[in-house]
Protein backbone atom coordinates (compact mmCIF):
# COMPACT_ATOMS: atom_id res chain seq x y z
CA UNK A 1 0.00 0.00 0.00
CA UNK A 2 1.34 3.51 -0.87
CA UNK A 3 1.19 6.39 1.63
CA UNK A 4 1.66 10.09 1.03
CA UNK A 5 4.82 11.36 2.68
CA UNK A 6 6.01 14.91 3.23
CA UNK A 7 5.43 17.04 0.18
CA UNK A 8 3.07 14.51 -1.36
CA UNK A 9 5.85 12.06 -2.24
CA UNK A 10 4.71 8.46 -2.63
CA UNK A 11 6.32 6.13 -0.10
CA UNK A 12 6.20 2.37 -0.67
CA UNK A 13 5.12 0.43 2.39
CA UNK A 14 5.90 -3.31 2.43
CA UNK A 15 2.71 -5.35 2.47
CA UNK A 16 2.54 -8.13 5.04
CA UNK A 17 1.67 -11.50 3.54
CA UNK A 18 0.93 -14.93 4.87
CA UNK A 19 4.01 -17.07 5.55
CA UNK A 20 6.36 -14.11 5.68
CA UNK A 21 9.50 -15.15 7.58
CA UNK A 22 9.79 -14.09 11.21
CA UNK A 23 12.78 -11.79 11.42
CA UNK A 24 14.71 -12.05 14.66
CA UNK A 25 16.81 -9.21 15.99
CA UNK A 26 19.71 -10.27 13.78
CA UNK A 27 22.35 -8.55 11.69
CA UNK A 28 21.04 -6.78 8.56
CA UNK A 29 22.80 -9.16 6.15
CA UNK A 30 21.19 -12.13 7.92
CA UNK A 31 17.77 -10.51 7.60
CA UNK A 32 18.41 -9.96 3.90
CA UNK A 33 19.14 -13.65 3.38
CA UNK A 34 16.13 -14.75 5.45
CA UNK A 35 13.77 -12.57 3.42
CA UNK A 36 15.41 -13.46 0.10
CA UNK A 37 15.13 -17.19 0.81
CA UNK A 38 11.39 -16.90 1.29
CA UNK A 39 10.71 -14.53 -1.59
CA UNK A 40 13.00 -16.17 -4.15
CA UNK A 41 11.65 -19.64 -3.39
CA UNK A 42 7.99 -18.69 -3.05
CA UNK A 43 7.51 -15.89 -5.57
CA UNK A 44 10.41 -16.39 -7.98
CA UNK A 45 13.83 -14.83 -8.44
CA UNK A 46 13.03 -12.48 -11.31
CA UNK A 47 9.69 -11.52 -9.75
CA UNK A 48 11.47 -10.39 -6.59
CA UNK A 49 13.31 -7.11 -6.80
CA UNK A 50 16.15 -5.97 -4.58
CA UNK A 51 14.12 -3.03 -3.29
CA UNK A 52 11.39 -5.35 -2.04
CA UNK A 53 13.90 -7.56 -0.24
CA UNK A 54 15.54 -4.56 1.42
CA UNK A 55 12.21 -3.06 2.47
CA UNK A 56 11.04 -6.29 4.11
CA UNK A 57 14.44 -6.90 5.70
CA UNK A 58 14.76 -3.29 6.92
CA UNK A 59 18.24 -3.18 5.42
CA UNK A 60 20.19 -0.89 3.09
CA UNK A 61 21.56 -1.35 -0.41
CA UNK A 62 25.00 -0.60 0.98
CA UNK A 63 24.73 -3.67 3.24
CA UNK A 64 23.54 -5.91 0.42
CA UNK A 65 26.18 -4.92 -2.10
CA UNK A 66 29.00 -4.83 0.47
CA UNK A 67 28.13 -8.32 1.67
CA UNK A 68 26.95 -10.09 -1.50
CA UNK A 69 28.14 -7.91 -4.39
CA UNK A 70 25.03 -8.39 -6.54
CA UNK A 71 21.66 -10.07 -6.73
CA UNK A 72 23.39 -13.17 -8.11
CA UNK A 73 25.74 -13.12 -5.13
CA UNK A 74 22.72 -13.03 -2.83
CA UNK A 75 21.12 -15.85 -4.81
CA UNK A 76 24.27 -17.95 -4.37
CA UNK A 77 24.02 -17.56 -0.59
CA UNK A 78 20.29 -18.34 -0.68
CA UNK A 79 20.86 -21.54 -2.66
CA UNK A 80 23.67 -22.67 -0.39
CA UNK A 81 21.48 -22.20 2.68
CA UNK A 82 18.43 -23.77 1.03
CA UNK A 83 20.49 -26.76 -0.08
CA UNK A 84 22.05 -27.26 3.34
CA UNK A 85 18.67 -27.11 5.08
CA UNK A 86 17.05 -29.44 2.53
CA UNK A 87 19.80 -32.03 2.93
CA UNK A 88 19.72 -31.76 6.72
CA UNK A 89 15.96 -32.33 6.81
CA UNK A 90 16.04 -35.09 4.19
CA UNK A 91 18.91 -37.00 5.80
CA UNK A 92 17.31 -36.76 9.25
CA UNK A 93 13.92 -37.97 8.00
CA UNK A 94 15.43 -40.89 6.07
CA UNK A 95 17.43 -42.14 9.05
CA UNK A 96 14.78 -41.47 11.70
CA UNK A 97 11.95 -43.45 10.10
CA UNK A 98 11.03 -47.05 10.88
CA UNK A 99 12.65 -49.78 8.83
CA UNK A 100 15.53 -49.58 6.38
CA UNK A 101 16.64 -45.99 5.64
CA UNK A 102 16.39 -46.25 1.84
CA UNK A 103 12.78 -47.33 2.21
CA UNK A 104 12.05 -43.93 3.82
CA UNK A 105 13.14 -41.80 0.88
CA UNK A 106 9.64 -40.88 -0.30
CA UNK A 107 8.33 -40.56 3.25
CA UNK A 108 11.02 -37.92 3.77
CA UNK A 109 9.75 -36.01 0.72
CA UNK A 110 6.19 -36.34 2.02
CA UNK A 111 7.24 -34.72 5.31
CA UNK A 112 8.63 -31.75 3.40
CA UNK A 113 5.51 -31.51 1.26
CA UNK A 114 3.36 -31.39 4.41
CA UNK A 115 5.59 -28.87 6.19
CA UNK A 116 3.79 -25.76 4.93
CA UNK A 117 6.90 -24.51 3.14
CA UNK A 118 7.22 -26.56 -0.03
CA UNK A 119 8.30 -24.68 -3.15
CA UNK A 120 9.89 -27.53 -5.10
CA UNK A 121 13.65 -27.66 -5.62
CA UNK A 122 15.40 -24.31 -5.22
CA UNK A 123 18.12 -25.37 -7.66
CA UNK A 124 15.72 -26.53 -10.39
CA UNK A 125 13.70 -23.35 -9.97
CA UNK A 126 16.79 -21.13 -10.19
CA UNK A 127 18.16 -22.89 -13.28
CA UNK A 128 14.71 -22.67 -14.86
CA UNK A 129 14.73 -18.88 -14.43
CA UNK A 130 18.25 -18.30 -15.73
CA UNK A 131 20.20 -18.72 -18.94
CA UNK A 132 20.88 -22.42 -19.30
CA UNK A 133 24.56 -21.69 -19.77
CA UNK A 134 24.92 -20.24 -16.25
CA UNK A 135 27.69 -22.59 -15.13
CA UNK A 136 27.81 -21.30 -11.55
CA UNK A 137 24.20 -22.35 -10.99
CA UNK A 138 24.83 -25.80 -12.44
CA UNK A 139 27.92 -26.14 -10.25
CA UNK A 140 25.88 -25.38 -7.13
CA UNK A 141 23.20 -27.87 -8.17
CA UNK A 142 25.82 -30.51 -8.97
CA UNK A 143 27.41 -30.13 -5.53
CA UNK A 144 23.98 -30.48 -3.91
CA UNK A 145 23.44 -33.69 -5.90
CA UNK A 146 26.89 -35.03 -5.04
CA UNK A 147 26.18 -34.78 -1.35
CA UNK A 148 22.80 -36.51 -1.70
CA UNK A 149 24.32 -39.25 -3.86
CA UNK A 150 27.07 -39.85 -1.30
CA UNK A 151 24.47 -40.18 1.47
CA UNK A 152 22.31 -42.59 -0.54
CA UNK A 153 25.29 -44.65 -1.64
CA UNK A 154 26.54 -45.05 1.95
CA UNK A 155 23.18 -46.46 2.96
CA UNK A 156 23.06 -48.69 -0.11
CA UNK A 157 26.48 -50.11 0.82
CA UNK A 158 25.37 -50.63 4.43
CA UNK A 159 22.26 -52.47 3.24
CA UNK A 160 24.34 -54.80 1.07
CA UNK A 161 23.11 -53.79 -2.38
CA UNK A 162 25.31 -55.11 -5.19
CA UNK A 163 25.53 -51.83 -7.15
CA UNK A 164 25.25 -49.05 -4.55
CA UNK A 165 26.39 -46.22 -6.84
CA UNK A 166 23.83 -47.13 -9.50
CA UNK A 167 21.08 -47.50 -6.90
CA UNK A 168 21.93 -44.09 -5.44
CA UNK A 169 21.52 -42.52 -8.87
CA UNK A 170 18.20 -44.28 -9.41
CA UNK A 171 16.94 -43.04 -6.07
CA UNK A 172 18.12 -39.48 -6.71
CA UNK A 173 16.28 -39.50 -10.03
CA UNK A 174 13.15 -40.67 -8.20
CA UNK A 175 13.58 -37.93 -5.60
CA UNK A 176 14.03 -35.20 -8.21
CA UNK A 177 11.06 -36.41 -10.23
CA UNK A 178 8.82 -36.61 -7.17
CA UNK A 179 9.77 -33.12 -6.00
CA UNK A 180 9.20 -31.67 -9.47
CA UNK A 181 5.83 -33.41 -9.89
CA UNK A 182 4.67 -32.21 -6.47
CA UNK A 183 5.76 -28.65 -7.23
CA UNK A 184 3.94 -28.58 -10.56
CA UNK A 185 0.76 -30.40 -9.54
CA UNK A 186 0.46 -29.94 -5.79
CA UNK A 187 -1.22 -33.36 -5.85
CA UNK A 188 -0.37 -35.65 -2.90
CA UNK A 189 -1.31 -38.65 -5.06
CA UNK A 190 2.15 -38.21 -6.59
CA UNK A 191 3.57 -39.56 -3.34
CA UNK A 192 1.61 -42.82 -3.61
CA UNK A 193 2.94 -43.43 -7.12
CA UNK A 194 6.46 -42.54 -5.99
CA UNK A 195 6.21 -45.02 -3.10
CA UNK A 196 5.31 -47.78 -5.55
CA UNK A 197 8.21 -46.80 -7.78
CA UNK A 198 10.56 -46.84 -4.78
CA UNK A 199 9.40 -50.32 -3.78
CA UNK A 200 9.90 -51.55 -7.34
CA UNK A 201 13.43 -50.14 -7.56
CA UNK A 202 14.51 -51.59 -4.22
CA UNK A 203 12.92 -55.00 -4.79
CA UNK A 204 14.49 -55.41 -8.23
CA UNK A 205 17.99 -54.37 -7.16
CA UNK A 206 20.34 -57.27 -6.34
CA UNK A 207 21.37 -57.58 -2.71
CA UNK A 208 19.75 -55.66 0.08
Amino acid sequence: MDDQGDGGKIIDRPVLRQNEPDLPASAPHERIVTVARELFCRDGIHATGIDRILAEASASKMTLYARFGSKDGLLREVLQQEGAEWRRNFFAAVTAGPGAPLGQVIAAIAAMFDSGRFYGCAFMNAIGEHTKGAAWLRDLAAEHHRQILAFLERHAVAAGYAEPALLARQLLLLVDGTVAALMVSGDPAVLKIAERNLSAVLSHTPGG
